[in-house]
């Protein structure tokens, strides 16, 4: 008889448990950014964040974005949906500095799409800003996330701001070499002068221009124009990089319409030697002095070198200062 009790016992157990409903899965409450400040530099390329850490819970899942708003609880400016036009290039399609020697066969793989500034991976959680973020008001915003897997459905308020904000200089901007020699005109002697500041500024994000200057330590310009500032020998000088139009030359600049960034977009090679970005010029000693090196030395003329890259489009002023030379 006790027999027979427990295994009554037993089916109507087994029944219960049977009849219980089976949790679809894990719902994490605390799914993340690996950093929940997330930048957003006006105008880059391309800015993507972080995706969602889910923190183990079952998926499939997914995310959608809402109530995007100032930091302050107001409303997102309308430029974050605003649709903007911005050039790309064509689905499947680079630039090949082998064969893309034109701005026609540049164009060829560009296009004009009308895309809003920020878009959201309801799959990943990522952000992506692209170059219409040049748009964004300068700001901290903030969002909630709605985030879906089969157990159910949780809204996670302010999981994440964007901190709206200027590319810095190094965003924009790189230096790897910079120097200058006096170079005495009867021996051919070198010797080291001060280092020349290179300096970098984006006058706008329009267009795509570097105007380069060569000034003196008073900040008075060299004239390309009239032979102040010459090439030296066979060695690179600023139209080597010049891919897609000329260098134009004025009284205080030297100007190139570089169409695509970076710029210089490849290294300058010739048969014996790859030069990277070096630029090479002289500015003959009639035109200037040098401190420290008295006449009584003979005259000098000044041997600069450098090398830059500029990171995304704009128009910049690029300026190689010598800081121990005196315009004539």
């Amino acid at each position: 008889m006790q027999v027979k009790k427990y295994i009554l016992g037993t089916m109507l157990l087994a029944s219960v448990v049977a009849c219980k409903k089976i949790p679809n899965g894990f719902q994490s409450d605390a799914i993340r950014y690996k950093d929940n400040e997330l930048l957003a530099k006006r105008g880059l390329i391309l800015y993507q964040s972080d995706r969602i850490n889910a923190d183990g819970s079952t998926p499939p899942y997914s995310y959608k974005m809402l109530n995007l708003r100032g930091i302050d609880g107001s409303p997102a400016p309308k430029e974050f949906t605003t649709p903007y036009k911005i050039v790309v290039f064509k689905d499947g399609l680079s630039f090949d500095a082998a064969t893309d020697t034109t701005v026609a066969q540049l164009n060829a793989k560009r296009e004009t799409r009308t895309v809003p500034p920020l878009s959201f991976n309801e799959v990943s959680g990522q952000l992506t800003f692209n170059r219409a973020s040049i748009n964004l008001p300068l700001g901290k915003y903030t969002f909630d996330v709605e985030f879906k897997n089969p157990t159910g459905t949780k809204i996670f308020p302010s999981l994440a701001n964007i901190n709206v904000v200027d590319p810095s200089t190094d965003d924009l901007f790189a230096i790897t070499d910079g120097v200058a020699n006096a170079f005495h005109d009867v021996t051919g002697a070198v010797t080291p002068m001060k280092a020349p500041t290179v300096t970098c500024t984006r006058i706008s994000a329009d267009g795509a221009r570097v105007i380069l200057k060569m000034v003196d330590k008073n900040n008075k310009p060299f004239n390309p124009k009239t032979g102040e500032i010459i090439k030296r020998g066979d060695r690179p000088v600023f139209e080597n990089y010049a891919k897609f139009n000329p260098v134009v030359k004025n009284d205080t600049a030297m100007i190139c319409d570089f169409e695509v960034a970076p710029f210089p977009l490849t290294s300058y090679i010739t048969p014996t030697t790859n030069w990277g970005f070096l630029m090479y010029y002289r500015i003959p000693s009639q035109f200037a002095t040098i401190d420290g090196f008295p006449a009584s030395l003979g005259t000098f003329s000044i041997n600069p070198r450098w090398s830059w890259q500029v990171k995304l489009e704009g128009t910049y002023i690029v300026q190689v200062k010598f800081n121990d030379v005196t315009h004539k």
